[in-house]
């Protein structure tokens, strides 16, 4: 579906700019008297079909439809009190199990240390390694509410220390924008903490969750002990 989503905002401007008249270089236009815009030729007929598609997964799975998502509108690894460690450093060392070293004299890169992967089981020294992964992506976030948000929400949710996690690069970007239904760490001693720090956030920042979202959820805390 992100393909597909692509491809509509790749043709967006193009029936967003439709006038009366001839047909746009998508073929189509709006009418002038109903003021809707009609497609008649395939390429603009699989454009707005991709984008009912999507609204209407969108509102089967309870969520906000936005096929909008930039990652540069969701400001992170923001250097907050400018000491030159941004996020991504500064998770670095309040996770690292011994003092860490670093790659420059200022001491604003973090170089090497002992992270605890909860995702695999594996613990890292590199930091070259790591990932800082948000446990409720952003892009995830945009889809289910967040689009909504002003730039200091999302910059705050961005940086969440709660919202947090250095993992392995290779997990990381295996979980990409998934949600607790759709992907879930190797580890599955972490699947209790994970199912509920993504929880957490959820409830915190009022995001929406969707019913087979929820079902994963509620399997997850079936694994917590106690």
């Amino acid at each position: 579906m992100r393909i597909l989503l692509t491809f509509f905002l790749s043709l967006s401007p193009s029936l967003l700019l439709a006038h009366p008249g001839g047909l746009d270089n998508q073929g189509g236009h709006t009418d002038r008297h109903s003021g809707e815009y009609h497609c008649h030729r395939d390429q603009c007929k699989q454009a707005h079909e991709i984008q009912g598609n999507a609204e209407q997964e969108a509102r089967e799975e309870r969520r906000a439809f936005s096929t909008l998502y930039d990652r540069d509108m969701w400001p992170h690894w923001i250097d907050d009190d400018r000491d030159c460690q941004d996020t991504r450093a500064e998770t670095l060392i309040e996770k690292s199990q011994i003092p860490v070293t670093f790659s420059d004299a200022r001491h604003c890169t973090v170089a090497s240390g002992r992270w605890y992967d909860p995702y695999t089981n594996v613990t890292f020294t590199n930091a070259r390694s790591l990932d800082i992964d948000h446990v409720v992506p952003l892009r995830h976030a945009h889809g289910h509410g967040g689009d909504q948000w002003n730039e200091a929400l999302r910059q705050q949710f961005a940086n969440d220390p709660q919202n947090l996690i250095a993992v392995s690069a290779s997990a990381n970007r295996s979980k990409g924008a998934s949600s607790p239904d759709e992907w879930l760490p190797d580890n599955p001693a972490f699947w209790c903490e994970y199912g509920r720090r993504w929880q957490a956030i959820k409830v915190r920042y009022e995001l929406m969750v969707t019913p087979p979202e929820q079902e994963a959820l509620d399997r997850l805390e079936a694994t917590c002990r106690g």
